[in-house]
């Protein structure tokens, strides 16, 4: 596989085989990471070639979400997505990126009723598709069926905050821990979590000082989808960092194709034969701009410019009054 640097500063690559040297992250790695400081940049993918596209541009992990019912397969909400859809997103994220750390989102009704379900279908995810984990919604109330997928040899992922397969129970997508009873809620599902043996947990929609207390306050790793940059690292659904979404965007979400498409159109203008290129490396298209818009993602982050203010959620001085006078809460 040939690798040049463009005059652009862009890596451009031959499409083909996916470096097999690659190594694998490993939670020993995250939980390094979390230790040094340093970010952990991931995305989702539900396809062979938007994994392919994260696994060459570089992301930490791949998750495949349940958000593929929506983004994907055009359901209004992640409810609807089945198992056996699950396996097949799955499957294809694999095959577009064998080589990076891979986890399954557990779709709504295939943990919550038992533990034999729980660990029944977490063995799919690990089985027919490959994936190095997978990643469960919830907290105290589905513990026992968390904890049996690990007792079991899995790895599992927790979710917190807005937890959307939940978000009915909230009164809809809304903000989660701006308040004494919510943040409190919140961090003692993570400490039950923590005690289970998840190996990080995920916190959706929350303003970055209350995310900022429960990293700090667990050993394991706490990454942000919506929960600002104060935790150890950021998700964000790869169908909004390349504008391929219609619905709606969530305000923590940022399209990245502006900030790359000079670069890209430098980059073709560079080509001799696009013909050629086209034909022999097919590096002419979408898959580098995708790639291109990926990479400044991951160096967003890494760098601690994104999310920042403009993509966090911010929260009033007289709430941030009333959690510092949780019990919980540490100056």
């Amino acid at each position: 596989m040939s690798t040049t640097k463009t005059k652009n500063g862009f890596t451009k690559h031959a499409f083909g085989v996916i470096d097999s040297k690659k190594n694998k992250i490993s939670i020993l790695k995250l939980q390094k990471m979390k230790k040094n400081g340093d970010l952990v940049a991931w995305v989702t993918a539900y396809d062979l070639p938007f994994a392919y596209v994260a696994e060459k541009a570089g992301v930490d992990m791949i998750l495949v979400g349940d958000s593929g019912g929506m983004v994907q397969l055009g359901y209004q909400t992640t409810n609807p997505v089945t198992m056996d859809e699950m396996i097949i997103l799955a499957s294809s994220a694999r095959r577009g990126a064998p080589n990076t750390f891979l986890i399954g989102d557990m779709p709504q009704g295939t943990y919550e009723v038992s533990k034999e379900d729980a660990v029944s279908n977490a063995l799919r995810f690990v089985k027919e598709s490959l994936c190095d984990a997978v990643k469960c919604e919830g907290g105290i109330r589905v513990i026992n069926h968390i904890k049996a997928i690990i007792d079991a040899g899995m790895l599992v992922m927790g979710h917190l905050g807005l937890t959307p397969q939940s978000a009915v129970s909230f009164g809809g997508y809304r903000v989660q821990g701006k308040n004494v009873i919510g943040f409190e809620q919140i961090l003692e599902d993570a400490l039950a979590l923590q005690d289970a043996g998840v190996f990080a947990i995920l916190l959706e929609a929350m303003p970055p000082e209350p995310a900022q207390q429960i990293a700090q306050q667990l050993d394991i790793p706490i990454y942000g989808i919506g929960a600002g940059d104060k935790v150890d690292g950021q998700l964000v659904i790869m169908h909004d960092i390349m504008g391929f979404y219609q619905p709606f965007r969530p305000w923590f979400a940022k399209c990245y194709i502006p900030d790359v498409i000079s670069g890209f159109s430098n980059y073709i203008e560079s080509i001799g034969d696009l013909k050629i290129v086209g034909r022999e490396n097919r590096s002419d298209g979408l898959l580098v701009l995708a790639e291109m818009a990926v990479i400044k993602y991951i160096e967003d982050v890494k760098n601690r410019v994104f999310p920042g203010k403009d993509y966090s959620y911010p929260i009033k001085d007289a709430e941030l009054k009333e959690l510092r006078k949780s019990k919980y809460w540490r100056e």
